[in-house]
């Protein structure tokens, strides 16, 4: 049987160029995306990097749990129905909001970083599963290290800044990896976290030249922490995407879970906090709540 992936917000940039690397690994790829135009251009191109496999492609808003639902539901149909398994997951969406923004009263960062990705794994574990060996992969980030460490809530208090909140909800992402790591333990599904360091996106180079996005602290220091931006998210999206890649396809990761591939797509220590079990049942029990495997 042939090796099958889905890469989410795969359309364009990172998401994208992880796409192509899997399909130059011999994979057949679905993208999903929000826009359909920019999710026939990704398919020619994936499919011009392995015409033996042709590439596809889902539209779904990520920031609509209903609409992930709505995507889960299709791509477990779709392999029952092709006879094929589901190899790779890989979780590549991301987007981070300069004000505070809420999704069905949830707020949005939260909802796309940590909630989105939460459910659709969940919801595909019994596809992945069945088609095991198999790996999921979720995109981490380096903002992990600013984050608030507190989930009693979806919200922590004080004010809203975009990049320590976007922190945040990949340190709860992060935490969830390496706990579902040790609950998959054994069922051949692999669990990795992938941090592309940065690269130049259409998220990065919107979003990080407001200096809303960080705390007034680092406001009065904006001119510096706008370089600091800049240098750490210059680099082009083929090799940011390389950790994912990496993680997805390396023969040398066979059999073992729960590991985090850096920038340098190497395998790197996690952020002591996303490893502590507190944290991970705070994250849960968060998630539960706000994205139940069952719809309301």
């Amino acid at each position: 049987m042939g090796k099958t992936a889905v890469v989410t917000a795969g359309t364009a940039g990172i998401g994208l160029e992880t796409a192509l690397g899997l399909a130059a690994a011999g994979f057949s790829v679905t993208v999903v995306g929000r826009d359909a135009e920019r999710g026939a251009r990704a398919v020619d191109r994936i499919d011009a990097q392995n015409p033996s496999r042709r590439a596809r492609f889902l539209r779904a808003d990520l920031a609509s749990l209903q609409e992930v639902r709505a995507l889960a539901d299709r791509i477990a149909s779709d392999r029952a129905a092709a006879g094929e398994p589901l190899t790779v997951l890989v979780n590549n969406v991301g987007a981070m909001f300069p004000v505070r923004q809420a999704v069905d009263g949830v707020e949005a960062s939260f909802v796309v970083n940590h909630l989105s990705p939460y459910l659709l794994t969940e919801l595909l574990l019994p596809t992945l599963t069945a088609g095991a060996p198999s790996r999921i992969v979720n995109v981490t980030s380096g903002a992990v290290a600013l984050a608030k460490r507190v989930f009693d809530a979806v919200e922590p208090p004080g004010g809203y800044y975009g990049f320590h909140w976007y922190g945040r909800a990949k340190l709860a992402n992060l935490a969830y990896t390496l706990d579902l790591a040790e609950r998959l333990d054994g069922t051949g599904v692999s669990v990795f976290a992938a941090d592309p360091g940065g690269a130049a996106t259409d998220m990065t180079n919107g979003t990080l030249t407001d200096p809303r996005i960080v705390s007034p602290a680092l406001r009065l220091l904006w001119p510096l922490v706008r370089r600091t931006f800049a240098r750490s998210t210059s680099g082009p999206a083929a090799v940011a995407a390389r950790p994912s890649i990496t993680a997805a396809t390396d023969d040398a990761l066979t059999g073992r879970t729960g590991i985090v591939i850096g920038p340098r797509a190497r395998p790197v220590e996690p952020l002591r906090t996303a490893a502590d079990p507190r944290v991970a049942e705070a994250v849960r029990l968060l998630s539960e709540r706000h994205a139940p495997l069952t719809a309301p």
